[in-house]
């Protein structure tokens, strides 16, 4: 979310201020009367600036969060169903996370150990992974790799690795982590280079923008929208109350 525009906001504050000086009307004040009111109002009014601030960013929030509404209605298949998409957890489960991340995230990688104990020890817990590199090239790397290591049935434990192992996300280092976890790194070199991964992303990212999502890591926790990190407090307590 921008800042308000600067716009809008003076002509808010000369319109609250002038409002204040009902015995002068706005037609009858010069520019410099309507500067030297603004400035004595708030002077005397400092917090009609926060007020107004706030009621700015409560508005733009609703807009976000409806539009984000709207996107996982009209696209719920591409978010919810995507063949394409590695789930980890249980596929049938009822708690569904969806997670955008960047493993070169370091607010990703720091909340990764919570969202692998939330689904490794709550039943029910599907998580969809979303892979948004949006980091450099490294990280678009780490991801083509991560996906082609579906091809060998082990995205879910190369992925985990690639969250929490500390590794510069050289070619070299990345090999070495899939080979740790027993990929065949020739094959996974081989199959990186599927055109299928680079339009799989391509897809992603387009996705996420529509959504509003443009950092990471952002989440999608039974079909509410949570930009930021979320701790597994944060996780907990959006289940037990129902936000999500």
């Amino acid at each position: 979310m921008g800042s308000p525009p600067r716009r809008f906001l003076a002509a808010a504050l000369v319109l609250v201020a002038v409002a204040a000086r009902a015995d002068d009307p706005p037609t009858s004040l010069t520019r410099g009367e309507v500067e030297a009111i603004v400035r004595e109002y708030l002077a005397e009014n400092p917090d009609v600036v926060v007020e107004a601030l706030r009621e700015y960013e409560r508005r733009v929030a609703e807009r976000e969060a409806a539009e984000a509404e709207r996107v996982m209605a009209e696209r719920a298949d591409e978010i919810f169903r995507d063949p394409e998409t590695p789930v980890g957890g249980d596929p049938d489960g009822d708690i569904v996370i969806v997670e955008f991340f960047d493993y070169r995230c370091g607010y990703c990688r720091r909340g990764a150990p919570d969202l692998f104990a939330l689904r490794d020890e709550t039943d029910g817990v599907k998580v969809i992974y979303k892979e948004f590199p949006i980091l450099g090239d490294a990280s678009d790397m780490a991801a083509r790799a991560a996906l082609a290591a579906r091809n060998q049935g082990l995205y879910e434990p190369f992925h985990e690795a690639l969250m929490t192992v500390d590794i510069g996300f050289g070619r070299d280092e990345i090999m070495a982590v899939a080979a740790a976890v027993g990929l065949d790194t020739a094959r996974l070199e081989r199959d990186m280079a599927d055109p299928a991964i680079r339009a799989y992303l391509d897809r992603t990212h387009a996705l996420a923008l529509a959504l509003g999502v443009n950092g990471t890591p952002a989440f999608i926790v039974n079909g509410t929208l949570y930009a930021g990190a979320l701790s597994r407090s944060d996780f907990d307590r959006i289940l037990a109350a129902g936000d999500g």
